[in-house]
């Protein structure tokens, strides 16, 4: 079984970007589904965006046009850029591969007004 070690989460001020990055600890090549998440407090956690091994990225409306998801098959990584960061996307972010579903253990990310 994978594991998954996120990084890159920290403080930002509003409009500023963060790029995360997800570790996979074995290799990435015949992983379909690689996928952020996001939960905020008192919030359900949320797929944010998806990309598989045969298609193009997917996002949910509130990041399209900001965030950018993608995977280096070498580096056996999966990366989210982040850019013109709002205070809404303040969330502890999730890594998840599969299937079977794997998650990373999330990386906090807090934007301020």
């Amino acid at each position: 079984q994978v594991q998954l070690v996120e990084s890159g989460g920290g403080l930002v001020q509003a409009g500023g970007s963060l790029r995360l990055s997800c570790v996979v600890s074995g290799s990435i090549f015949n992983i379909n589904v690689m996928a952020w998440y996001r939960q905020a407090p008192g919030k359900q956690r949320e797929l944010v965006a998806a990309i598989t091994s045969g298609g193009g990225p997917s996002y949910t409306t509130s990041v399209k046009g900001r965030f950018t998801i993608s995977r280096d098959n070498a580096k056996n990584t999966l990366y989210l850029q982040m850019n013109s960061l709002k205070p809404e996307d303040t969330a502890v972010y999730y890594c998840a591969v599969g299937p079977p579903t794997t998650w990373g253990q999330g990386t906090q990310v807090t934007v301020s007004s």
